[in-house]
């Protein structure tokens, strides 16, 4: 398999199962599916997300931070529902459950780079500003999933939906994509995407 998942922290792993096992904490998510999923549930493909913070001039140096670790929650058959897990000054607890396009998303996304030839350390990338979610192909297999930029010759394959103009599980080179990326984000007051390090 080239995908090279990086381990979860244990308590941010801990906390997922713990909600999972919470009647209340099921029954007040707002994820109908995961109410009504039939069968046991399990948290899988844990994944980074990093938050894309700034893009340097040409979209070719960028800021990234660790957001969250999201988890699939998946039945007997397909991913139901994900969960995020936070850090707090107590370290790793969960966020909460959500359902909706980019589960599925990820999971298709996962499928066609384990099909890949070249070996990948999978994170997500959040772009805010655009409403966008990627799956962030890291050729540094053996970095630090907490850290880390995208490097140019990373993947970034959109999720869907993907913003107009941006064609959703097409696999792009950061160092092509991040130009375009810039390209559509207005610079607004304080440190956003675009404005001048």
């Amino acid at each position: 398999m080239p995908l090279h998942v990086p381990p979860a922290p244990a308590p941010a792993l801990r906390s997922v199962l713990a909600a999972l096992g919470s009647p209340t904490a099921v029954r007040e998510a707002r994820t109908p599916a995961l109410r009504s999923a039939q069968g046991p549930l399990s948290p899988e493909h844990p994944l980074p997300v990093h938050v894309l913070d700034r893009i340097g001039p040409g979209g070719l140096t960028s800021t990234t931070r660790l957001a969250a670790w999201r988890f699939q929650i998946c039945g007997p058959d397909r991913a139901v529902a994900a969960a995020d897990t936070m850090l707090t000054p107590d370290g790793w607890t969960f966020s909460h459950f959500f359902e909706g396009p980019y589960i599925a998303s990820t999971e298709l996304a996962l499928r066609q780079a384990e099909a890949a030839s070249t070996h990948y350390q999978p994170r997500l990338l959040s772009i805010p500003e655009l409403y966008m979610l990627a799956l962030w192909l890291h050729e540094d297999t053996g970095a630090d999933a907490a850290g880390g930029s995208p490097a140019p010759a990373d993947l970034l394959v959109p999720l869907a939906p993907a913003p107009p103009g941006i064609a959703a599980h097409r696999p792009h080179q950061v160092a092509d994509l991040l130009p375009v990326i810039t390209t559509r984000i207005t610079p607004g007051p304080g440190p956003l995407l675009g404005s001048p390090a």
